[in-house]
């Protein structure tokens, strides 16, 4: 994206502190907090001459800063108002606005335009340029105000600096690396070039680091977090407290500690877009708190009206606090667009979250923050490219992001005393960390059969494209068996970390069902795949001068697994608790809830004969009233009302259908029996053939050749009172199909 140009710096900014220059009584006060990613927020000012040697009166911005005034020669403002663009109060002019060091950005603003302009936006005029005074004195003073404190937890970071942001120096820029290499750092990894100060993390990345302060938007930043927070007050912390206790859990972008202790001192030190994504997501809880359920809910299109301005002000100056709004405001019930999804992937690889930061010259914490945020972007990309049929903005090629670990999550974020709030934050990392997981299959999916070079490739293929694509989905159907079956007893849905250490249920929203529903939409979008080649070929078979289409015990057994997993897909919908529709559910989670209508309609439309598309008609029937007894309160449409309305349009699209034969139960399974026996004699293996009378003893199948609901799964995998042996045996047969096809193993 484009950026504003910066104003050159004379000198790089130095990181370790340098000796004062000014007498110890002069040294303004440091808060110190403790180890846990704690910072200091105080900090010192330059000194300023005095006729009779005793410091002047600070102006008032100064002094809420708690900053000393330097008065430049031929002005009678003091430089740090110059160079902020700000009133000084010593010239009697308005009074300027609170200025924050902070974990997110350092704020300097002035006065916003009166109200009344239209909703959308309103103007904004930037400051004029500095004086010339200003000018030779910023530089000096920049590098000032970097050392000022000592050393902090700030300083040292590369996405969160309290007055620059970072934009990663890619190998085919006008900078060339061999060049960078050449360049005179200094002992803090930085150089000061013309454009901007070079910021070396490793041998191979460098950043050029730009100041925020000329940048759109940069002097309204206190504006826009007053009046945030103005539409929340006095509720703003028990919607922080609502945020922590629902969705972070289960979507852990952000320091918990952290986050609580600047909250502690000023919510003026938050970014603007994050602090209002993070009251938007926590409002859709507004009736969960037995404090805020009787009051009135604050105006959330102003607040999403204030996060599109702030956000677009933001992507001008990107840092990781940018991208973690991005994320949290996807996680909207009406915020899964896909466009947004693209804006932030670019913002992520101008701050270098799609690299290896293992080795980077930042401290420990950030780099953990880097890796969740680099894999939660990941998800929003590929799950978005799922829901939305869009190809993907991520690719394994360009994605050099190491698989997290526990060290890349906080050390700390429950009481220590409180056994219960650890096992759910523990809880909500293994989920956080299966999700990644699950996103890599599903990554996998897209790309094997839903790019457009791989669409093409089984279009090419002709008659034999079935074949092609079981011989593709075999490894990948073997992968989410793989997944299934080793996951952590934490995010089971019979878990035990349901229920208290003395056996009494806990009252604790789960966000486990979001994990599960993807699972099942990725196996949905796999074998969605499958069924629509074996439709394609069959209807070239049909077709004049056809040839002979897919084997019909092949096609049978293919049928046969989709509706396997089409029954524990529902069933798992028919299973949720109140506890698991009223927790946090991860965006994509509606359009997979309509995804399994979506696939139940499918395989009704294709169904051969009357009797099976009866049987798919009845079932989203059952799964239509599920959806409507299963209603996620407080998020406006709902996470199952848009289910509901898919599955009306696509049934309602079914009914256009010719009438479907009414088939011959004997005789489609003397028809399936034959094709079995020659599929079998083909592979010189008889010693499966046997009677197809008698296949309601095998694989579950009854009298008709289709799955008895039993052996289908009508419990989910791994269910209470299911059976894990339907599962296993839809793989079994998944297995034999790709077997038979000629595929190997």
């Amino acid at each position: 994206m484009s950026v504003p140009s910066a104003v050159s710096r004379t000198a790089p900014i130095a990181i370790a502190p340098k000796p004062s220059r000014f007498p110890p009584s002069r040294q303004g006060s440091i808060n110190n907090f403790d180890s846990h990613s704690k910072f200091r927020t105080g900090i010192d000012s330059p000194d300023s001459d005095s006729p009779n040697g005793h410091a002047p009166v600070p102006c008032e911005a100064c002094l809420r800063r708690r900053f000393d005034c330097v008065i430049s020669d031929d002005e009678e403002v003091c430089v740090g108002c110059q160079l902020n663009g700000t009133g000084c109060s010593l010239a009697e002019s308005p009074q300027p606005r609170k200025r924050k060091l902070n974990g997110e950005e350092e704020n300097s603003h002035s006065k916003r335009s009166s109200p009344g302009w239209p909703d959308n936006r309103r103007p904004r005029h930037h400051q004029a340029s500095l004086s010339s005074t200003a000018a030779t004195a910023s530089s000096s003073l920049i590098e000032e105000m970097a050392n000022f404190g000592g050393p902090t937890l700030l300083k040292r970071t590369l996405g969160l600096q309290t007055d620059r942001y970072s934009q990663y120096i890619g190998p085919t820029t006008d900078f060339e690396p061999s060049l960078i290499n050449l360049s005179p750092f200094d002992p803090h990894d930085e150089s000061l070039l013309a454009r901007g100060t070079l910021r070396k993390v490793s041998e191979h990345d460098t950043f050029l680091m730009l100041p925020d302060y000329n940048t759109p938007g940069h002097d309204h930043v206190l504006d826009d977090v007053e009046e945030i927070e103005s539409i929340v007050a006095p509720y703003g912390r028990r919607l922080i407290d609502l945020y922590f206790r629902i969705v972070h859990p289960g979507f852990p972008i952000i320091q918990k500690t952290v986050f609580y202790e600047k909250y502690e001192r000023s919510y003026r030190e938050f970014s603007p877009p994050l602090l209002a994504a993070i009251y938007i997501l926590a409002i859709n809880w507004w009736d969960h708190s037995e404090e805020l359920a009787p009051l009135q809910r604050p105006n959330v299109r102003e607040l999403e009206r204030l996060v599109r301005v702030t956000l677009a002000d933001a992507m001008y100056r990107p840092k990781l606090s940018t991208v973690q709004a991005g994320l949290l405001l996807s996680q909207r019930p009406e915020g899964d667009q896909w466009a947004p999804t693209a804006q932030l992937v670019a913002i992520a690889q101008e701050l270098g979250l799609h690299l290896d930061c293992s080795g980077w010259k930042i401290p420990p914490w950030e780099r953990g923050l880097r890796k969740r945020l680099a894999w939660a972007l990941y998800m929003q990309d590929k799950w978005g490219a799922l829901v939305h049929g869009r190809p993907s903005h991520i690719f394994s090629p360009n994605w050099a992001v190491q698989p997290l670990t526990p060290n890349d999550f906080p050390d700390v974020e429950w009481e220590e005393n409180d056994i219960e709030e650890k096992m759910e934050v523990e809880r909500g990392r293994t989920l956080f960390d299966q999700m990644v997981q699950l996103s890599q299959v599903l990554a996998e999916i897209l790309e094997t059969f839903y790019t457009l070079q791989a669409t093409q490739a089984v279009a090419n293929a002709g008659i034999q494209g079935t074949q092609l694509v079981l011989s593709l989905a075999k490894p990948i159907q073997l992968k989410l068996k793989e997944w299934y079956a080793a996951l952590p007893a934490a995010v089971r849905m019979d878990s035990t970390f349901q229920v208290s250490s003395n056996n009494t249920p806990l009252n604790r929203l789960s966000s486990i069902g979001y994990l599960h529903l993807a699972y099942y939409a990725a196996e949905i979008t796999l074998h969605r795949r499958i069924i629509r080649s074996i439709d394609a070929s069959s209807s070239t078979a049909r077709g004049p001068g056809g040839s002979q289409g897919v084997d019909p015990y092949i096609q049978h057994i293919c049928r046969s697994a989709a509706k396997a997993r089409l029954i524990s897909a529902m069933d798992f919908v028919n299973r949720l608790t109140p506890s698991h529709l009223r927790a946090f559910w991860y965006f994509a989670s509606k359009t997979n809830f309509a995804l399994i209508g979506t696939f139940g309609s499918l395989l009704w439309a294709t169904a051969p004969g009357r009797e099976e598309a009866d049987w798919y008609r009845r079932r989203l029937g059952e799964y239509r009233w599920t959806l409507s007894v299963s209603s996620k309160p407080g998020e406006g449409k709902g996470l199952t009302e848009f289910a509901m309305g898919m599955l009306d349009i696509t049934t309602g699209l079914l009914k256009q259908l010719p009438e479907k034969p009414l088939l011959s139960r004997s005789a489609s399974v003397a028809d399936i029996d034959a094709a079995r026996r020659q599929s079998l004699l083909a592979l010189g293996d008889l010693s499966g053939v046997g009677s197809m009378s008698g296949l309601s003893g095998i694989d579950g199948y009854n009298s008709g050749g289709l799955p008895s609901a039993e052996a289908s799964g009508m419990q989910s995998p791994r269910s209470p009172g299911g059976s894990e042996s339907s599962d296993e045996g839809m793989y079994a047969n998944f297995s034999a199909t790709a077997g038979m096809a000629g595929l190997g193993e």
